[in-house]
């Protein structure tokens, strides 16, 4: 049995080449599967449980243990939308109240919002780290604003002790969106613990995969408590309590929740997934600096370095592409990327280029510069610990390919 998983995930030829892909076609974050996340499924589907169920427990435990917080902090469910949704709501937000956010960031972030009838309120980011701007978020503050959710791009930290000073004084919730954020780190405290509320993803593109799923750290066992009763239909007890060894156990609904609660069967991947975060971030990390030795002579915008006393995620790894500098234009390389067979992402589109929020919001992508700015030019290059060193030489010699044969109007701005 093990030998036959072990053929069915045995990764590509690792051998270099600098000529062709080594790949039918290079997945965008393809995750990184092994035999013991296979193995682990299989038990769970042998075992009959695949609902909520002891793995999930077991993957809480783990996350609390990994981010130093106490089990009963967390709770995991079926995505970061409904964290951030679940986490709104335990936060005491009520309906038509203002809540900050970045334009640079998934649709999920100001989605959970809308679900939670709040009124999402945009500050611009910083074009260094396209993070949210503190000063942008204080001059944004009105008398109805009453939480900010910043979203740690690309796995970069906001600026934590600024957006705590603020919240501070105008005595405002932050949620933190982790989604991109599992091994983040700012002066030495891990993301998602600054909050009252800290939101992450397992998406199938993320740093720890179970496929769909989520985790919320709070800051008391009551706030999480209410998370989890809100999860699974407002019930009183978890399905897996009612239906254990210990005998039937009654529920009382006392609240109108929601079907948000994470399957054993993610469970048993986010398991083995978590257990190799740090190898992986190694992993990520490695590639995150060839490319940029890689690209540092090239017409485009690297990412800036960490900054001192934080830890990047490195889970993007995203190149700014201005048409006058790289002769090229954003659009034109992600076809030409794609025609090699490389999968690449575009994070972010900001949010008020999407007719929706024009619609829905009144949202002007102009009245965000600075968004609308790096939105129009970003792309996401293939960043994950499944890519072999032959995956990445070819990235690298597409990348320069594409950019060299280009036609710069003006010279390489260089770094950003």
């Amino acid at each position: 049995m093990r030998q036959n998983i072990q053929a069915l995930i045995q990764p590509p030829d690792s051998s270099p080449s600098s000529t062709r892909n080594p790949n039918p076609f290079l997945v965008f974050g393809a995750p990184d599967i092994r035999n013991e996340e296979l193995l682990e499924v299989i038990e769970c589907l042998k075992s009959g449980w695949i609902g909520t169920g002891p793995k999930v427990a077991k993957f809480e435990n783990d996350f609390a243990v990994y981010k130093g917080v106490s089990c009963d902090r967390v709770a995991a469910v079926n995505s970061c939308t409904a964290a951030l949704h679940l986490g709104m709501l335990s936060a005491g937000l009520l309906p038509g109240d203002e809540v900050i956010t970045t334009p640079m960031t998934f649709c999920a972030t100001v989605n959970a919002m809308i679900h939670a009838g709040l009124k999402p309120v945009l500050a611009d980011i910083e074009p260094g780290t396209f993070n949210i701007d503190p000063a942008a978020i204080e001059a944004t503050i009105s008398p109805r604003t009453r939480a900010i959710v910043p979203v740690h791009f690309a796995g970069r930290p906001c600026r934590m002790d600024r957006i705590l000073a603020i919240a501070a004084k105008y005595d405002l919730k932050i949620i933190e969106d982790c989604a991109h954020a599992i091994e983040t780190e700012y002066h030495g405290q891990k993301a998602g613990t600054f909050g009252d509320f800290g939101c992450f993803s397992f998406y199938v593109t993320k740093n720890v995969v179970t496929g769909e799923g989520g985790m919320v750290i709070g800051k008391s066992d009551n706030d999480i408590g209410r998370i989890k009763v809100l999860a699974l239909h407002g019930m009183s007890k978890d399905a897996w309590k009612r239906f254990g060894d210990e005998g039937y156990k009654h529920y009382q609904v006392v609240e109108c929740g929601y079907k948000y609660n994470m399957t054993d069967l993610q469970a048993a991947l986010g398991i083995h997934q978590l257990a190799r975060v740090e190898f992986n971030w190694l992993r990520r990390e490695a590639v995150w600096r060839r490319y940029q030795e890689a690209f540092a002579d090239l017409p485009a915008r690297i990412p800036a370095e960490p900054e001192a006393d934080t830890r990047h995620a490195y889970h993007l790894y995203t190149i700014l592409l201005d048409d006058a500098q790289a002769g090229i234009s954003r659009d034109a390389f992600l076809t030409a990327m794609t025609a090699r067979k490389i999968g690449v992402g575009v994070h972010y589109l900001s949010l008020p280029e999407h007719p929706y929020y024009q619609a829905a919001l009144r949202w002007n992508p102009q009245d965000y510069p600075i968004a609308q700015a790096m939105g129009r030019q970003t792309v996401s290059l293939p960043l994950s610990s499944r890519l072999t060193d032959a995956d990445v030489d070819y990235v690298i010699d597409s990348v320069r390919a594409i950019l060299k044969n280009s036609k710069p109007l003006t010279a390489n701005t260089g770094r950003r």
